[in-house]
C-alpha cells in the first residue's frame, strides 16, 4: 500500500509540473522534457473543426507540430487546473482545467473547460497525452460565427 501511496504523489508532481509549465506558457523545450520520446499526443473531435484536432501526433517530432499548430492559431489565458483524478495502478492521471480561449485569426474567445488524460511510463514521462475540449466553440471562433 505505501508503494502505491508513493507512486501516486509522483504521479500528482509528474502532471501538475506538466500543467503548470503548459499553463505559464513555457517554452516548448520545457514542455518536451516532460515527454517520453515515443509520446502520442491526441486531441479528441473531428479532424474539420481545427487543424490540430482528430489527428496523433507521435514521438517529440509530432509534439513539436501540435504545439507549433496550437500556437499559431489559439491563445489560451487565465488557464489553470481544476481538478485531479489519480489511477497509481495504470499510471495515469486525468485533469480538468479551464481557460479562455482566443482564436487568433477571428479575435474571438470563449471560456473553455478541458479535460487530458496523462498516462506515465516507468519514469513518470507522458507517453499518451488526450485531451478533450470544446472543438464546437474553436469550429465557431475559427469561423467568426461565435458572437452571432
Amino acid at each position: 500500500m505505501a508503494e502505491l501511496a508513493k507512486k501516486r504523489q509522483q504521479l500528482i508532481h509528474a502532471a501538475e509540473s506538466f500543467v503548470q509549465a503548459f499553463t505559464e506558457k513555457k517554452p516548448p523545450e520545457l514542455l518536451f522534457s516532460y515527454f517520453s520520446e515515443h509520446i502520442i499526443i491526441h486531441e479528441h473531435g473531428m479532424q474539420q473543426l481545427a487543424p490540430y484536432v482528430g489527428r496523433e501526433f507521435r514521438g517529440i517530432e509530432g509534439a513539436g507540430e501540435y504545439f507549433s499548430i496550437l500556437a499559431s492559431t489559439i491563445t489560451l489565458e487565465k488557464a489553470k487546473l481544476k481538478s485531479m483524478f489519480v489511477d497509481p495502478k495504470e499510471s495515469k492521471v486525468s485533469v480538468k482545467g479551464e481557460a479562455t480561449s482566443t482564436w487568433k485569426e477571428t479575435g474571438q474567445s470563449w471560456n473553455e473547460i478541458w479535460t487530458s488524460l496523462l498516462e506515465f511510463d516507468d519514469e513518470y514521462k507522458i507517453k499518451v497525452y488526450e485531451i478533450w475540449a470544446d472543438q464546437g466553440a474553436v469550429y465557431l471562433a475559427s469561423k467568426g460565427l461565435l458572437k452571432q
